[in-house]
């Protein structure tokens, strides 16, 4: 479990499936993402990356409101298991209720400390869609560059290199 300042972010238990296909589930709240059909295939996306978390060292933690207790958003650092190949990325989803707050960027910074001095990563990804600048603000603001724009998704791919080791 790891604290942040105002974030909890844990990894999931079967008792999140149901806080997490709230919003997993939702299409306002996946309007630019994959959004899971059924609490099944919610309960399955979870279950599939936990078991990557063993393989790759990381996978999406579930995200809590520390000043109330309540699951509030879903990601972090990992590899995408239903779509290998891309490497590791970082990746956010929270409820409509916590969007605007500034969640997601205490989560991106978070997961990018981990991807630096944990896994020691050269480069971490991230994508994001064309029609939801707010997501790609978040991830400029951690300092990734857009890579390119890749169509046939149709998101923005961008990169943030490993910051230079002082010496």
């Amino acid at each position: 479990m790891i604290q942040t300042d105002r974030l909890t972010l844990r990894k999931p238990c079967s008792a999140d499936v149901d806080d997490l296909f709230e919003f997993l589930g939702d299409d306002e709240a996946m309007a630019y993402t994959h959004r899971d059909a059924t609490w099944r295939d919610c309960r399955k996306r979870v279950l599939v990356h936990e078991w990557f978390r063993r393989k790759d060292g990381a996978a999406p933690w579930v995200v809590v409101n520390r000043a109330d207790g309540r699951v509030i958003g879903w990601g972090g650092l990992y590899q995408d298991p239903f779509e290998r190949g891309w490497g590791y990325e970082v990746g956010y989803y929270f409820h409509p209720d916590a969007w605007g707050r500034g969640f997601a960027s205490e989560l991106v910074a978070r997961a990018l400390v981990e991807a630096d001095e944990r896994l020691k990563l050269v480069e971490v990804w991230a994508m994001a869609h064309p029609s939801n600048p707010a997501s790609k603000r978040v991830l400029e603001k951690a300092g990734f560059v857009e890579e390119r724009y890749l169509p046939e998704r149709p998101r923005f791919l961008l990169r943030r290199p490993r910051p230079p080791v002082e010496a």
